[in-house]
């Protein structure tokens, strides 16, 4: 698809030029070090050798070992980013065009958005680059530029090697997109820092991380700040959602919700908090190269986990106790917990013997006597769409993944606990057969990320991609192959004035691959080009737009209040955050990896943690977020430190819907308050009535009372047991019980006069965990049905599991929804629209749900609070 020039590249490499080889592969593909061996090959699918019933010429393997000839030298980055920039093999552009005075936002930073970047930047232009996953920093002298986005000068590196992370202790950068999460670490993936080095170091390019575009930074904003033209490339979006009984039991997963968290997080690593559990055996249901990877990946990261979960658990029993240790654990935690240990210890003892006899440990055999990994799929081997990468599958099956042919899945089976213990499938004469599954990861497939479409007006769809327009504006339909006649990479021509592009995966021509993806690129940046050229250049200078948006979409730590004895408020500066900030939308916090401080063997590196905004200061860029330590990545919040760079990747979600000259019941249970009064704010600012029900467990559980006060018009303040809150306000009131309790005591009149009565209440709002949301719920139709008006409408905030939150990518936020009148199932992604009708969420679903790794989650706390005391011990010595 990039068209390069292969006979050339083999003419100069065997007559020993290196460089030369090097140069004409540079023509076409700058970017090679992200193509190459392991990634694609399609140009050997379609070598007129293997046509002839022979092997194939091997051009991806050719290509990386033209790249490793020159970057192994000495100085060798320092020649390939010389000549990505100066080639002198490029007769038509050599050189970068001098300075256009144009601006690009590129959205995603994937293969197709690098490459674009690159190419817009030859062509002259400024770029600024975003991306919603969290971006790690490199160090400043390597890429010259700071964590908080200031430039400096950096070093030229003389020995590649001195670039290179063993795989198994990489930190995951987040840059790259897919190729960061989504492709098996075969390849290897230390050549995407290249490729950000070779964009990163260049003045005309300034890259952020944890954006997502509609949150912060939107389209019409874009334009507002001074930017020409909008391209992007986000890639693959929402995962194809099987539809079958018990489709989203604990351990069913989607794929990539999986590969997200093993890779992102670094769950694979021995070194990190992050908590992916799986267990075995092992199902994938797909036939393309992401379940190839999924399943692949699985069987790989068995043993990591079990052995990282062992060492754990030893050195807590030691310093504990068992007895301690598992205190709070239920019986299937302890069932997976010896499961595990188990296992652990088995490959623990085949170590240990195999170095005695000088053999190789047999961990593929250990693995498959456990039920091992396999692929099912629908059709044959050789029908399935991984096929044409055959040597993925051919190595696949070398590490021990088996492939099953001709099955499709109809069921997922239960245990007594809820988990998923078995695959129901049946094959193609229709007879039924069972698989043991303890995890189901779900590869079949995804749709473009068209999310734009449905957050603003005016952009259309052609199907499930993109409505493209043609360089005059007029509705096309580009050819479905990566070689069209004309590329049509335009999607939105606004008076031709405001232009908005669209490639890779987005697109009908390059979906499906990363060469593909890239192709868009190099076909497109031309036609990016022309249609700015149609149109006067914005008066903001590249300059003025860099400073803009390092100011408002760079995040730090501001201050660190505690509020309770275990409840922490975290203050973030994050100015573009806090003015696109609507009540009822959440975020996604983290700190960074490579900035967090390491103790007991850890990087204290958060897992994303799903903060609903408590309240904004949008003068000072200040946004409020109220954190439950809830043992796990909540503990490090209190341990963030002024100043700290962060990612606040948000607003996302939806906003909740406000209406005036209604009376509306908020009900909040514990943290959920901290959601509240920004809801009540606006409710009350928009002419409604507010009735107020808070919540707590623990009278020193409360916290911002003077910010509920003010989002209320009647506060009953509520506490589960002990003697109560005191009103400060006369029309105010206070209970000992729980929630649902307060509200039937309101209703009978046990708590004095009612001056907003149940029965004129329109709306219900219920914030809280997910037993409390239950009971609000199902009290509406019983203890509560006498006094409350039969029309209303009741919501809540579901709080799913939640991972990368950037609106239908990882799926790991699925939620079940039945119908009450006619038992409909469907699913919905909650980090699209957190707020639900309570009569259609399945609560026991979300339960289950939020269980996914809940053995894990549980040993991490004390992981985590065995770290911290280590730490604080270390802080006493000094």
């Amino acid at each position: 698809p990039l068209e390069e020039k292969i006979s050339e590249m083999h003419e100069v490499k065997a007559a020993g030029h290196a460089l030369a080889a090097l140069a004409v592969i540079a023509v076409d593909n700058p970017m090679a070090a992200g193509t190459g061996h392991r990634i694609c090959n399609d140009c050997m699918t379609a070598c007129v050798y293997q046509n002839q019933n022979r092997d194939p010429v091997d051009v991806p393997e050719a290509e990386s070992r033209t790249l490793k000839d020159v970057i192994e030298l000495p100085w060798g980055f320092e020649i390939y980013s010389l000549l990505t920039r100066w080639n002198p093999a490029n007769l038509r552009r050599p050189l970068p065009r001098p300075p256009s005075g144009r601006k690009v936002l590129v959205v995603g930073m994937g293969p197709a958005g690098y490459t674009l970047a690159h190419h817009l930047m030859q062509d002259g232009h400024h770029v600024a680059a975003i991306d919603g996953l969290k971006i790690e920093p490199l160090a400043a002298e390597l890429s010259g530029v700071e964590p908080h986005g200031k430039r400096v000068p950096f070093q030229p590196v003389r020995d590649i090697r001195g670039l290179w992370q063993p795989l198994g202790r990489r930190v995951m950068g987040g840059f790259g997109g897919v190729a960061e999460y989504g492709i098996t670490v075969r390849w290897d993936k230390n050549y995407l820092d290249i490729i950000r080095l070779l964009l990163e170091r260049r003045a005309e390019f300034a890259l952020f991380g944890g954006v997502r575009f509609g949150g912060n930074l939107t389209l019409d904003g874009a334009f507002a700040l001074g930017f020409d033209h909008v391209a992007l490339a986000t890639g693959a979006g929402k995962p194809t959602i099987l539809d079958m009984p018990n489709g989203l039991a604990r351990g069913v997963r989607q794929a990539s919700d999986f590969l997200m968290a093993l890779q992102l997080t670094g769950a694979a690593r021995a070194d990190t908090l992050a908590n992916l559990q799986l267990r075995l055996p092992v199902v994938v249901i797909g036939g393309g190269l992401t379940a190839v990877d999924t399943t692949t990946e699985a069987l790989a990261y068995y043993p990591v986990q079990v052995e990282k979960f062992l060492a754990r658990h030893e050195v807590l029993v030691a310093e504990r106790g068992e007895h301690a240790v598992r205190l709070q654990w239920s019986a299937e935690d302890h069932e997976i917990a010896d499961e595990f240990i188990a296992h652990a210890r088995a490959i623990r003892a085949e170590r240990r013997a195999a170095a005695m006899a000088g053999q190789p440990p047999r961990i593929r055999e250990l693995l498959q006597s456990w039920g091992g990994a396999i692929l099912v799929y629908r059709r044959r081997l050789i029908d399935s769409p991984a096929y044409g990468n055959h040597e993925e599958i051919a190595k696949a099956l070398e590490e021990g993944i088996r492939f099953a042919e001709n099955l499709t899945p109809v069921a997922v089976e239960v245990d007594d606990f809820g988990s998923a213990s078995g695959l129901q499938v049946k094959d193609k004469d229709g007879i039924p057969h069972r698989l043991p599954a303890r995890s189901i990861l779900v590869a079949a497939g995804t749709v473009p990320n068209t999310s734009l479409a449905r957050e603003r007006d005016g952009i259309t769809l052609d199907g499930k991609f993109f409505q493209a327009v043609d360089e005059d504006g007029t509705p096309v339909s580009p050819e479905h192959h990566a070689k069209p006649g004309t590329p049509q990479v335009l999607m939105h021509v606004d008076g031709m004035d405001r232009t908005v592009s669209f490639f890779g995966d987005l697109h009908p021509s390059y979906a499906g691959n990363v060469v593909s993806a890239m192709a868009s690129a190099k076909q497109g940046h031309a036609v990016v080009t022309r249609a700015m050229a149609r149109r006067p250049a914005s008066p903001v200078t590249a300059a003025q737009l860099f400073e803009r948006l390092n100011h408002g979409l760079r995040a730090s730590i501001h201050a660190v209040n505690r509020l309770t004895s275990t409840i922490v408020e975290v203050v973030v500066r994050a100015p573009d955050a806090a003015r696109a900030f609507a009540p009822g939308q959440f975020f996604r916090l983290q700190n960074f990896e490579m900035l967090a401080r390491q103790t007991g063997g850890a990087a204290l590196a958060m897992e994303g943690l799903a903060l609903t905004g408590a309240w904004v200061d949008r003068d000072q860029g200040l946004v409020g977020l109220i954190v439950l330590e809830m043992g796990g990545s909540s503990d490090l919040c209190a341990h963030l430190r002024p100043g700290e760079p962060v990612v606040l990747m948000g607003p996302t979600g939806a906003a909740t819907h406000v209406c005036g000259k209604e009376t509306v019941l908020l009900a909040g249970g514990g943290l959920g308050n901290a959601v509240l009064f920004s809801i009540g704010h606006a409710f009350r600012a928009a002419g409604s009535t507010v009735l107020y029900f808070a919540g707590y467990k623990n009278a020193d559980d409360r916290f911002k009372v003077a910010d509920i006060e003010a989002a209320a018009d009647v506060v009953v303040w509520c506490v589960d047991g002990g003697e109560g809150f005191v009103a400060d306000r006369p029309q105010d009131r206070s209970f000992v019980g729980n929630i649902v309790e307060a509200m039937v005591a309101y209703g009978e009149g046990r708590l004095g006069e009612q001056a907003i009565a149940l029965s004129a209440v329109d709306r219900v709002i219920a914030i809280g965990s997910d037993r409390m949301m239950a009971a609000v719920g199902e009290a509406r139709h019983t203890l509560l049905r006498p006094f409350l008006n039969p029309d209303h409408e009741a919501i809540g905030s579901i709080n799913s599991p939640m991972q990368c939150m950037m609106k239908e990518i990882c799926a790991q936020c699925l939620q079940l929804h039945r119908d009450p009148l006619d038992g409909e199932e469907t699913v919905v992604f909650t980090c699209y629209n957190q707020d639900q009708p309570l009569d259609l969420v399945d609560f026991r679903n979300l339960r289950e749900r939020l269980g996914q790794n809940g053995t894990h989650e549980k040993l991490t706390a004390q992981w985590i609070e065995h770290c911290l005391g280590r730490m604080a011990l270390k802080r006493m010595m000094v």
